[in-house]
């Protein structure tokens, strides 16, 4: 809705799924956490030039087989906090998943790599103060049985995983809640151990441990810099469910026949 396109009904988009999958089951992985990695998207496909709504559009999903995301094991990404750059603002499209948003981010990855950092964290637009979420992944604050994730401003994606996880996490008797954070909350939790771990996560990563955190004014080792016991327990009960090792007590699986 908010890039003026029409809604893909769901049985639709599972339908178009099911054939590709059927079409390809050869190349799904049967490997530790290799999978088969779709990716859907839509475009307008009417012939015409003008700035409006298009009338026509093309319905496409691709499908790749994909390697472990840590092939060596799990290892924590060292992150940048951008200061100069911001992926979206309220009111923008920063909660739709849209091709802009990753042309917006570009700038900022390269300025991140400069400073040795493996991903960008995303502040608010206005303040350049408030945490948003990292690259294409949403953002996860510990506090020993307490988890926190930045709440959805009209800014951040609502990530599937990011929603599935509120949920996995109660169910093994956290205290889940969304919550918003500042800079120098993070800084300043992590200096007096309150705050004990932060992962970030996403389709393709599932998830992924913080290690170490750098600014223009500040740098940080994030807990001990290793995968945290309740990050590495979270990825675990996540993937299990995924792989069908795990009862799926949600519904949230489709079997293929």
């Amino acid at each position: 809705r908010r890039m003026a396109m029409p809604e893909l009904p769901v049985e639709l988009f599972i339908e178009a799924c099911d054939a590709l999958i059927k079409q390809d089951r050869a190349w799904v992985p049967d490997s530790g956490e290799a999978s088969l990695y779709l990716r859907p998207f839509m475009f307008a496909s009417e012939v015409g030039l003008g700035v409006r709504p298009a009338n026509e559009f093309l319905f496409i999903v691709i499908a790749s087989p994909a390697g472990a995301y840590f092939p060596g094991g799990v290892k924590p990404v060292s992150v940048w906090l951008s200061e100069d750059y911001v992926r979206a603002v309220k009111g923008g499209t920063g909660a739709a998943k849209t091709g802009g948003n990753y042309a917006a981010s570009l700038v900022a990855q390269a300025q991140a790599a400069s400073h040795g950092c493996d991903q960008v964290v995303w502040l608010d637009a206005v303040e350049h103060r408030w945490i948003e979420e990292m690259g294409g992944m949403n953002l996860y604050f510990v506090y020993g049985d307490r988890i926190v994730t930045p709440e959805l401003t009209g800014s951040l994606l609502p990530g599937i995983t990011r929603d599935s996880l509120l949920t996995i996490a109660r169910d093994l008797g956290y205290t889940a809640e969304e919550g918003r954070l500042t800079t120098e909350d993070w800084q300043r939790d992590n200096a007096n151990g309150t705050l004990t771990e932060v992962f970030a996560c996403g389709t393709a990563a599932v998830i992924t441990p913080v290690g170490s955190v750098k600014s223009e004014r500040a740098d940080w080792t994030q807990g001990d810099g290793e995968p945290g016991q309740v990050t590495m327990r979270l990825r675990k009960a996540l993937l299990e469910l995924q792989t069908g090792h795990a009862a799926d007590t949600h519904g949230w699986m489709h079997p293929l026949g």
